[in-house]
């Protein structure tokens, strides 16, 4: 645990110098411990998406939340956003949020986003440094991919509230 704290504040003051346009180009080794984190949290999401049985996917813990099926669809929508945005490309897969419903159909768009997203965690450090229009604002790639991570962690924490509430133990206490 005291690692990833580590390398979430190493992150977080990487993606403060990025986001004020900072003209330097990101360290030898960003995206590689980017691409780990990302991978890190990739695990307990798809985990936590295949350990909650389909009767629970329509689950909400108060009606004006996603239900945990949509709180899966959204991650592999926003996946496939920020992804297909930092590559410079089409989005490969929009709507699944509004679209899928299966347990089966969810877990696999958000298995086919983290695929499709390892292309952008490939990117030589260098090529992350170049900054694109996100939102309105320009922005480096690494930044982006940054706060792609940032959002997986978010709704990761939203996912345990959610396991728990039904009776399950997240897959990142199932390690300790």
């Amino acid at each position: 645990m005291k690692k990833t704290t580590f390398l979430l504040v190493a992150l977080v003051a990487a993606s403060s110098a990025l986001a004020q346009g900072a003209k330097v180009a990101p360290a030898p080794g960003l995206v590689e411990t980017m691409r780990g984190n990302f991978t890190y949290v990739q695990g307990f999401i798809v985990t936590s998406a295949n350990q909650l049985p389909e009767a629970d996917y329509a689950y909400k813990p108060t009606p004006e939340v996603r239900s945990f099926g949509q709180l899966v669809a959204h991650i592999a929508d926003a996946n496939n956003m920020f992804c297909s945005s930092i590559l410079g490309e089409a989005n490969p897969a929009p709507g699944i949020e509004k679209g899928k419903t299966s347990k089966a159909d969810l877990v696999a768009a958000l298995k086919a986003s983290y695929e499709y997203c390892g292309r952008a965690y490939a990117l030589p450090d260098a090529q992350t440094g170049t900054k694109f229009t996100f939102f309105g604002r320009e922005i480096t790639r690494a930044n982006a991919l940054l706060m792609n991570t940032s959002h997986n962690w978010e709704h990761y924490g939203n996912i345990v509230t959610y396991l728990r509430l039904k009776g399950q133990v997240p897959p990142s206490s199932k390690q300790m």
